[in-house]
């Protein structure tokens, strides 16, 4: 590596001129330095190796400069008052809000089967020990719950699903409905 420490100390200063010269900015002048530095390493014991160490540190910041360049040129500026894409939130991440107030306004025992099974992740069977009920009890109870959920978020979210039976979308009801 001292080969490439002597070609730099060398040739550094006479490449930043070139480099301000060329891009006539400072911050980028020394990134594209900094860059070929790098480039220089990465050769290893292959740097040592060439016989024109100037002439070949030169070559590959031009090549730099020149692919730089290029791709300024592709650039197109956008306007400061452009309109920014607004995304459209999925019907899925909008019913989350619907969901909280439709599950409120279901009866205790719907609620709590929901609550318990499906958002807890309790499973049935434990839900059916909790509530001193069979398993097939407990299965019939949280079923009648989705039900019962699944026609109220049609009624009071407007919830409409799909022909797999997602929820495709809704309309969101005012907040005092």
């Amino acid at each position: 590596m001292n080969c490439l420490m002597s070609a730099w100390d060398k040739h550094e200063r006479e490449l930043r001129g070139w480099l301000r010269s060329r891009l006539g900015n400072p911050h980028d002048t020394e990134d594209m330095l900094q860059d070929l530095f790098l480039k220089a390493m990465r050769q290893d014991e292959k740097f040592c190796e060439i016989a024109n160490a100037r002439a070949w540190l030169f070559e590959v910041v031009r090549n730099a400069v020149a692919d730089r360049l290029r791709m300024k040129k592709e650039q197109v500026e956008l306007p400061d008052d452009l309109a920014a894409e607004l995304e459209e939130t999925p019907a899925i991440e909008s019913l989350a809000a619907c969901l909280p107030r439709a599950l409120s306004e279901l009866s205790e025992e719907d609620r709590d089967a929901i609550t318990r099974c499906d958002l807890d992740g309790m499973s049935q069977e434990d839900y059916a020990r909790l509530k001193d009920l069979t398993l097939p009890g407990a299965k019939s109870r949280v079923q009648r719950a989705r039900k019962r959920l699944r026609e109220h978020l049609s009624d009071a979210c407007q919830v409409k699903f799909d022909d797999a039976g997602k929820a495709c979308c809704f309309v969101p009801r005012d907040a005092k409905t």
